[in-house]
């Protein structure tokens, strides 16, 4: 049930933006509110209220952590919690380096190395840390961020991980060469469904500014 739920919402997500546009995905699925405080060669600085997530730490490549990472969140959304409630799907899916590269333990048929990967996503605005429900995997974590200054760089189509490592290393030398001091790991934020047509897809690069 819970998988017809996922199919069926990302469908929607997928068919909107790729018939309608950007616009009207925007007014279907929530994003978290900002305001953009200035703008810079190939980036904008952008202001973010408190925000909960949901997130999961995954071990592998890029792909695998970005699929598996989805799969977790989204069981826990469509009702996989304690009150087998539906939660409303957010935009974006965020994913970022969560720690040094580490070794699989767990047996597989071709056991390899792989890094940790963070993968979130955004709750909608009407819930709080105490209304949210609780997740029946122990894996899913819920925690509020503060509010953050973001350096965001927005770009379409369908990179390769080789291309997003090499964006985020051009986005911090960018935000460095504009004076701007950046914080932690470059988050990869995707709004649209794999479906979606590359040019139409809206991919974001943030990293979060020292104040």
């Amino acid at each position: 049930m819970a998988l017809r739920h996922v199919i069926a919402a990302v469908v929607g997500v997928g068919a909107l933006a790729a018939v309608a546009g950007p616009a009207v995905a925007a007014r279907t699925i929530e994003e978290p509110a900002y305001q953009v405080t200035s703008t810079h060669a190939g980036f904008e600085v952008r202001q973010y209220g408190p925000r909960i997530v949901a997130q999961v730490r995954i071990v592998g490549d890029a792909r695998e952590a970005s699929s598996a990472g989805f799969r977790v969140l989204a069981a826990y959304i469509f009702g996989g919690n304690r009150a087998k409630s539906s939660i409303a799907m957010t935009a974006p899916v965020g994913q970022q380096r969560a720690g040094q590269r580490i070794a699989m333990t767990a047996p597989a048929p071709q056991q390899r190395d792989g890094e940790e990967w963070l993968v979130t996503f955004t709750m909608p605005s009407t819930f709080t840390l105490a209304t949210l429900p609780e997740p029946v995997d122990s894996r899913v974590e819920l925690r509020e961020i503060p509010g953050q200054r973001i350096a965001v760089w927005r770009f379409s189509g369908a990179p390769s991980a080789k291309v997003i490592e090499a964006r985020k290393r051009e986005l911090v030398d960018r935000v460095v060469g504009e004076g701007l001091t950046p914080v932690g790991a470059v988050d990869y934020a995707r709004y649209d469904a794999p479906w979606v047509l590359p040019p139409l897809r809206r991919n974001e690069l943030w990293v979060e500014l020292a104040p």
